[in-house]
């Protein structure tokens, strides 16, 4: 004969354990962003205006090489945002504006693109680390973003090449898009413009 009572005392105490467990995960899920926080709407990169053509080769021993290193930048332009220069001593981000990479690492490859699209020479993408290259182009990104007080996107680069023998040399490269609007949607394209007229500036002083 079947316990009616058991049956309910066992309804009971899996339903007392179901809640529990529905309980417990509910609170991991409330201190644990599984998700990874809301994705941005869209993500932005640089594009090289002068690209090398397709089927272009260039070919040559490393020494030979043009070495293109990353640039280095501080802290403001060491995240994916686009940073806005408020006054003297404020910054803030463009809101919407997210970079697929940190800029540093963009602005380096669309040079590197850039030196290809000139031809004849082989350019590759290093690191301070490697050894060789007949010249190594390095330097700084000082500004990749917008300044609020004079509505314009701006890329300041410190560049510098040192050839096979040691020798240095030290250029500061400056592109100001001016009249641009406080939002994404102008400031990244104002910025492309930016880095590529910076990038041709570098291309031509390399030569």
């Amino acid at each position: 004969m079947i316990d009616k009572a058991m049956i309910d005392k066992g309804r009971r105490a899996m339903a007392y354990r179901i809640g529990i467990g529905t309980a417990f995960a509910l609170s991991i899920t409330g201190c644990v962003n599984l998700g990874g926080g809301k994705p941005p709407a869209q993500l932005y990169t640089l594009t090289a205006a002068s690209q090398a053509p397709v089927g272009n080769a260039a070919s040559s021993s490393l020494s030979e090489a043009i070495m293109v290193i990353e640039p280095s930048a501080d802290l403001r332009l060491s995240v994916t945002r686009v940073p806005v220069q408020v006054d003297s001593s404020t910054v803030a981000y463009l809101q919407d504006a997210n970079w697929i990479e940190r800029p540093a690492r963009l602005f380096g490859r669309l040079l590197a693109e850039t030196l290809r699209s000139k031809g004849g020479r082989l350019v590759i993408e290093g690191t301070p680390a490697n050894m060789g290259g007949k010249l190594r182009l390095s330097g700084q990104l000082l500004e990749m973003g917008y300044d609020a007080r004079s509505q314009s996107a701006v890329l300041i680069f410190d560049a510098a090449q040192e050839n096979s023998k040691g020798k240095i040399e030290t250029r500061r490269f400056e592109s100001r898009q001016r009249g641009i609007a406080p939002n994404a949607a102008s400031v990244i394209p104002a910025l492309n413009r930016a880095a590529n007229d910076v990038a041709g500036q570098v291309a031509n002083w390399v030569g």
